[in-house]
């Protein structure tokens, strides 16, 4: 009878380890957003510690980022973002939930477009998104790169009426993560 149960417990572990073997992360994902206009200075800013998970079996992927992470050429605006803006220490990260539409990964080993359908939360709001994402899969690593746009507003995230003309309206991001095993 010990050695049943034993064995059982040995599949039953086989089964749980094969079947999550699928799941592909980074903690080392990218992503970039401006809102620059033209004739004042830059903004712009990176975070290159995003982490990410995919679960290549459904098509289920999800990424965070740490708001504090986002560095800028000007150490004075990236305290104003924290501070003012994005409120950092109230609302620490942002996420995304989703769904790869049709993803399959055995047929994903040349670049192809994908529809990544889910929730973004930014600033306490939950926004739903479909993401154009370009994915491949090329020697057990996962790269997916998107690009799309956020308005401010539409997180409640207010820009003082002094500074509204020197950031743009429509905040373009992009972002690339290399999930791997």
């Amino acid at each position: 009878m010990k050695t049943i149960i034993v064995l059982l417990i040995f599949c039953l572990a086989f089964l749980v380890t094969a079947a999550g073997q699928e799941k592909y992360s980074t903690k080392t994902g990218e992503i970039t957003f401006e809102a620059s206009v033209p004739s004042f200075e830059e903004v712009k800013a990176k975070n290159t510690n995003v982490s990410a998970v995919l679960d290549a079996d459904t098509g289920k992927f999800a990424a965070l980022a740490l708001m504090k992470g986002f560095r800028f050429k000007v150490a004075l605006m990236e305290e104003h973002f924290n501070e003012n803006y994005i409120e950092s220490s109230k609302y620490p990260k942002a996420t995304f939930k989703g769904t790869i539409q049709d993803f399959d990964a055995s047929k994903a080993s040349e670049k192809r477009e994908y529809l990544i359908n889910g929730i973004f939360n930014l600033h306490g709001v939950d926004k739903k998104m479909d993401v154009p994402a370009v994915i491949s899969v090329n020697d057990g690593v996962v790269t997916l790169t998107a690009q799309f746009v956020l308005k401010p507003e539409g997180f409640n995230i207010k820009i003082p009426s002094i500074v509204s003309n020197k950031i743009a309206e429509n905040v373009n991001v992009s972002v690339t993560f290399q999930l791997q095993k």
